[in-house]
């Protein structure tokens, strides 16, 4: 289960969201080459990825800026890149540009300091934009609960798109990282749910100020917990693969 869209364009042109996705896109681009190398781009993740042990250590504290435009793979870039595109839009629309701008880093430093603090002393390198990206997720949920996101649903051969509620699918998200971080040990590698989950909290935190100077509870009155602007129409075409009907 996984987004694949939003139905709430912005109402005007996301710049810095596009520019984030370019840097992301263009940084992995340009150490590529590397993965065919594995003690090139060890080395190169030593350098520039964010290592607790280090941040603790040895005062490593650029890490914290520059893994955030690091990803391990095409499939972990691909997934991040998803994940801004359906929900940056909407928030640089109501934040501004450069206040949306501090926001993304300032949960990316957050998210990275979260997963220092649940293992200080390892040595897994973490790179990906996901922190700063869960604390978009954590203020586009605060302010759009009810927006309407489309979701694929694989289930072996089956698969689906349904159209459900922001908290719904925000929220299940946010309990997958707590419940990875409860049960995976802190030291191994893989995903780092923490720093995923620090994010969220610190992205709908800093949102809380931004929801306020909108009227609070009356904001959500006023947009029913969506973007303020058209809701965006998808019309699903009809498959031309011939149905079967059995005798």
């Amino acid at each position: 289960m996984f987004p694949i869209r939003d139905h709430n364009p912005s109402g005007r042109t996301p710049y810095v969201t596009y520019a984030l996705m370019a840097a992301n896109i263009a940084i992995f681009l340009s150490y590529w080459p590397l993965f065919d190398q594995p003690r090139a781009l060890n080395a190169f993740f030593v350098e520039w990825a964010m290592i607790p042990a280090r941040v603790m250590h040895a005062d490593a504290y650029g890490s914290l800026v520059s893994s955030m435009f690091l990803h391990g793979g095409w499939m972990h870039l691909a997934g991040n890149m998803l994940f801004l595109w359906i929900f940056g839009d909407n928030l640089e629309d109501e934040m501004g540009h450069l206040a949306y701008l501090g926001f993304y880093l300032l949960c990316g430093v957050g998210s990275a300091l979260a997963q220092v603090a649940s293992a200080p002393y390892s040595l897994v390198p973490t790179v990906g934009a996901s922190g700063a990206i869960a604390g978009v997720m954590g203020g586009y949920l605060l302010l759009f609960p009810k927006a309407r996101v489309d979701i694929l649903i694989i289930f072996v051969v089956f698969f689906r798109i349904l159209p459900i509620p922001a908290w719904i699918m925000l929220g299940l998200w946010f309990a997958f990282q707590v419940f990875g971080g409860l049960s995976m040990p802190t030291t191994s590698g893989g995903v780092a749910y923490w720093a995923h989950a620090g994010g969220f909290v610190l992205g709908a935190v800093l949102t809380v100020p931004l929801l306020l100077r909108r009227g609070g509870v009356q904001f959500w009155s006023r947009t029913d917990g969506h973007p303020p602007h058209p809701a965006a129409t998808y019309q699903y075409a009809q498959t031309r693969i011939p149905k079967v009907r059995r005798k």
